[in-house]
């Protein structure tokens, strides 16, 4: 008597259950765990481009492809755990992003490859020897997160030249000593004063918002990491609630923020299926080079500035790649 053998597999906002026959039918079935120190339902966006980045090179869950999630939900001290339990599944590759998740997985193994979708300065905090010639078992993708943040405070300055204090979210758990410097030098050459405000969790956004807006600065920006990538509906209409210019990503303009400037994130995501692929075809993750973002997006939400009555500039109106009306 046949009996048919199904295999739940975990996905990021439910499961998926196929034929393990079927799979077998289809050869070998590859198994790829990602590591997120944040919630599933918080980096939707993300885990679609990730699997949209494999499918693009013929990974196929239910197929030939099975992937297994695991979500801190904000508590990074459960990260090592997570990460050895993946370990323990063998998967095939690790995915991971920003610095914890990688430093967990790091730990947990030396003979796995781990692939970082996006991941600030991995030779500086250690991760990888060099962006050419990795070593070890890590490889992936790295952003600007540091040049970046300088960018958005020049950006915010150059439409909003009165200006002069603002606020900038941040989480101290997070290694931002070089970012800090960063943005720091900059405020300064255009005659900006910032002001830090922790935030460890999501539920320190609401007090971090008002003790800014009782220091009465003139915007807000926010350093890029899991937390705040996460939660960027949330930030987005704290701002707005508050009357306050806002500058992030993309995806916090597109949520509500006034203006967003960053990389292509959801592209470093998809690109994951890149190294993925590569890897399964018996490259050694250390001998793939790491890869830096080619595309920049500067978002502009025209109908968020209009409520708060600000003017952009028709210089900045062209440079933007994307306007939200």
């Amino acid at each position: 008597m046949n009996k048919r053998r199904k295999l739940v597999i975990a996905l990021g906002a439910g499961a998926l259950v196929a034929p393990f026959s079927f799979a077998q039918s289809q050869g070998k079935v590859w198994r790829v765990g990602f590591l997120s120190s944040e919630s599933a339902s918080g980096y939707q966006s993300r885990v679609d481009a990730l699997r949209t980045g494999v499918r693009d090179f013929g990974y196929v869950e239910g197929k030939n492809l099975l992937m297994e999630f695991r979500w801190a939900e904000g508590e990074n001290d459960r990260l090592p755990a997570l990460a050895s339990e993946l370990v323990r599944l063998n998967v095939d590759v690790l995915v991971t992003h920003a610095s914890l998740p990688t430093r967990a997985a790091k730990q947990a193994t030396t003979t796995i490859p781990i692939v970082m979708a996006t991941v600030s300065n991995p030779v500086g905090l250690g991760f990888v020897a060099s962006l050419a010639r990795p070593g070890g078992n890590i490889t992936g993708s790295t952003f600007f997160p540091t040049e970046i943040a300088a960018k958005r405070i020049e950006l915010l300055k150059e439409i909003l030249p009165r200006v002069t204090e603002v606020a900038v979210l941040l989480d101290p758990s997070e290694t931002v000593a070089l970012t800090r410097q960063a943005i720091e030098t900059t405020a300064r050459s255009v005659g900006v004063t910032l002001h830090e405000f922790a935030v460890r969790s999501p539920l320190e956004f609401d007090s971090a918002f008002a003790a800014l807006v009782k220091k009465r600065v003139g915007a807000v920006t926010a350093l890029e990491n899991p937390i705040m990538l996460a939660n960027a509906k949330p930030i987005a209409d704290l701002a707005v609630r508050h009357q306050m210019p806002l500058i992030c990503n993309g995806e916090v303009a597109e949520a509500g923020g006034v203006f967003g400037y960053g990389a292509d994130l959801l592209g470093l995501y998809r690109r994951v299926g890149y190294f993925v692929d590569k890897i399964f075809k018996g490259a050694k993750p250390g001998d793939l080079p790491i890869e830096q973002p080619t595309k920049f997006d500067f978002v502009v939400n025209l109908k968020t500035a209009k409520a708060l009555g600000i003017k952009i500039p028709d210089v900045i109106m062209l440079r933007a790649t994307k306007v939200i009306e």
